[in-house]
């Protein structure tokens, strides 16, 4: 299933895609897009029929905006240098185990909003990644399967960063990758049931139409079921936590001086296909 959440900021209702590409108003089915819905086979399974049923009420997607596609996120964990070829460009040797930061939940934003360049910035960078959306509760996995059976679903993300903010103002990371609306979530929250293979995608970003990223998640060094056991050794995972997985080769802190960072006016798009297609317009902040 594509699930997805449409209208204004901050007041979105839970909708679904269905497999004519018709938009259709969930609302009148569940309350909202969250973990507590991943985590309720119940309600899954009442979705599921009434998308079978074909009587959900047809959105007119003309003029809706498209939020995230997940409310009430817990957590958004990220992993740091997961693609062999990103790690090249970089050069960075490949960590040993995974490298592990957060960004704060309220830095989602959806998949068409405007994404603002931090006063002060000159190194704003694109990240692909795919995003893994937690639909049990996780701790101390035993194994990748186990550990991907766990996995609700999903979605598209932009890790946006800022890399002088995150390599040159000292301390971690977190200050170059928490910037407000830097990760862009959705269209649609994919359910597991349908990406047989997570490690099968591939990965496209444009800059001003221009390809930058082309990569696929065969070139992660840790795999999305090994990513998800490992870090539920450190902490747990709850229905609704979101795991962005890494980016591929293709960023502007790969290429060769000048390097091509963002600025105002600047459109970013990017896609995994099956899980949709994001677009952004830079701003200043």
């Amino acid at each position: 299933m594509k699930l997805l959440r449409v209208g204004t900021a901050g007041a979105e209702r839970p909708a679904l895609l269905d497999a004519d590409g018709v938009l259709r108003d969930l609302s009148g089915v569940v309350d909202d897009i969250d973990g507590a819905l991943l985590a309720d086979e119940a309600a899954l399974d009442r979705v599921r029929a009434a998308a079978g049923a074909g009587d959900l009420p047809v959105l007119d997607a003309t003029g809706l905006r498209v939020g995230p596609p997940l409310a009430r996120i817990g957590k958004v964990v990220c992993i740091g240098l997961n693609y062999h070829d990103h790690a090249r460009e970089t050069g960075a040797e490949p960590p040993a185990e995974p490298v592990i930061f957060f960004k704060a939940p309220d830095t989602v934003v959806g998949p068409y909003d405007t994404v603002l360049v931090p006063r002060g910035s000159t190194k704003t960078d694109w990240e692909v990644e795919l995003a893994v959306v937690i639909g049990r509760t996780a701790r101390y996995l035993g194994s990748a399967e186990e550990a991907l059976a766990h996995v609700a679903g999903y979605a598209v993300a932009h890790d946006v960063s800022e890399r002088e903010f995150q390599i040159e103002r000292g301390g971690t990371w977190d200050k170059g990758k928490n910037c407000e609306t830097f990760n862009p979530l959705g269209p649609w929250l994919v359910t597991a049931d349908d990406v047989p293979d997570p490690q099968a995608l591939s990965l496209k970003l444009w800059v001003n139409g221009e390809l930058k990223q082309d990569g696929t998640t065969a070139e992660q060094i840790f795999p999305v079921g090994e990513v998800v056991r490992y870090v539920s050794q450190f902490m747990t995972l709850y229905p609704g936590d979101v795991i962005n997985t890494g980016t591929p080769a293709g960023v502007a802190l790969g290429r060769p001086e000048p390097k091509p960072f963002l600025r105002a006016g600047d459109v970013v798009e990017l896609e995994i296909p099956g899980l949709g297609r994001q677009r952004q317009e830079l701003k200043d902040a």
